[in-house]
């Protein structure tokens, strides 16, 4: 009986932890501020990369916030209207998109109809030009038109189906990730290791042949592209869920420079990246980052550091939640032209974020499941 008192106590620490961090979310305003989102009920600024070392990070948190107690949790940069995305950051309102102006410092919350969209069960990408999500839900292409918001319309935005996917989506697990204006899907069943499955957003075609890109795993993980001061991306960084490197994949060059993986070694970390960093936020809510310089030698000898500015996240309390989300408002306006089981590695060293909610589901019912099979001892 102690045994399985002692596992099921094990289990369920596993599964508060998955909740603490997915409904957390970290991300970059246009200065390159890096902005921490649901860390024990209030949001941080933590400034510019040479300021993480030393200091307190900046409390911004203000009405109109979500309550940050939805199941992963993902945020995404406008670098066109500096406004930060946040979807299911609120329990109660899944489909709802949270709008942080990272100008003005202030919330609204966009109302959206999803149709034949599954808010509890997709990945996306925001794309840099277009200012559109893409997103991959139970085999079928969506797209969500965020026009130039950096406030919410009075007028609900929709999902719409754009297409099915070229390839068999049937067990796939998606890993997105976006570079010049084209969505790469990677580990895609029967596909070589090292190729990616391109979709051309502009033309709502898929490519017909993959494109390799050298040599990354062939392996679930997270993706996250790295920004440019002006222009789209041209890089991403896909770290597999064993941590085994960090791969940042240039698509100018259809190169993969194959870097340190993170510190802390954890499937259930998220990931989002400015122009020069590449930030961690694990499922124990710490975060870290890793230094990037595009076409720098200097980038293999580069290694993870822990942000101690910011506090580690903890789950929102039930106060703190009820009365940032009381001052939720739907405003009109468009504006002007994203744990359990974490462990410390010994060698050191570990647009916008891309979601991916398939694998936490995943986990989370493998750890119900478990629970049941120790009740059953």
């Amino acid at each position: 009986m102690f045994r399985s008192t002692a596992l099921i106590s094990i289990l369920v620490v596993a599964m508060s932890s998955m909740a603490l961090a997915s409904s957390s979310c970290v991300a970059f305003d246009t200065a390159w501020n890096l902005l921490a989102f649901g860390f024990n009920g209030k949001d941080y600024n933590a400034g510019t990369q040479d300021t993480w070392g030393s200091g307190t990070a900046a409390d911004i948190t203000t009405t109109g916030r979500p309550p940050f107690n939805g199941a992963n949790t993902t945020c995404y940069l406008s670098q066109f209207t500096n406004a930060i995305y946040v979807m299911n950051a609120d329990s109660a309102n899944p489909s709802s998109i949270y709008l942080y102006d990272a100008t003005a410092k202030s919330w609204s919350t966009q109302s959206v109809t999803t149709g034949s969209f599954d808010p509890s069960s997709f990945s996306a990408i925001l794309d840099h030009d277009t200012n559109v999500f893409y997103a991959l839900s139970k085999g079928e292409i969506f797209s969500l038109d965020m026009g130039l918001l950096k406030s919410a319309n009075s007028t609900a935005l929709s999902w719409t189906d754009v297409q099915k996917a070229s390839f068999n989506t049937d067990g796939y697990q998606p890993v997105m990730a976006l570079a010049q204006n084209h969505i790469h899907f990677l580990n895609v069943p029967g596909v070589p290791t090292g190729d990616a499955i391109i979709f051309v957003i502009h033309f709502s075609f898929m490519q017909p042949t993959p494109q390799s890109y050298g040599n990354f795993p062939a392996m679930h993980g997270q993706a996250t592209s790295f920004f440019k001061d002006s222009g789209v991306q041209e890089e991403f960084a896909y770290i597999p869920d064993d941590a085994s490197g960090t791969f940042v994949i240039n698509v100018e060059t259809n190169t993969t420079q194959a870097l340190k993986g993170p510190t802390v070694k954890d499937p259930l970390a998220t990931y989002f990246a400015s122009t020069s960093a590449l930030v961690q936020l694990s499922s124990a809510g710490a975060v870290s980052f890793l230094p990037y310089s595009p076409g720098s030698a200097s980038n293999s000898a580069a290694t993870w550091s822990v942000i101690s500015k910011l506090p580690v996240a903890s789950p929102s309390t039930p106060s703190a939640s009820g009365s940032s989300a009381s001052g939720t408002s739907s405003s009109s306006g468009t504006g002007a032209a994203k744990a359990a089981g974490a462990t410390q590695s010994s060698t050191g060293g570990a647009n916008g974020a891309v979601s991916g909610k398939s694998v936490r589901y995943g986990l989370a019912g493998a750890l119900s499941v478990g629970i049941a099979a120790v009740l059953m001892i």
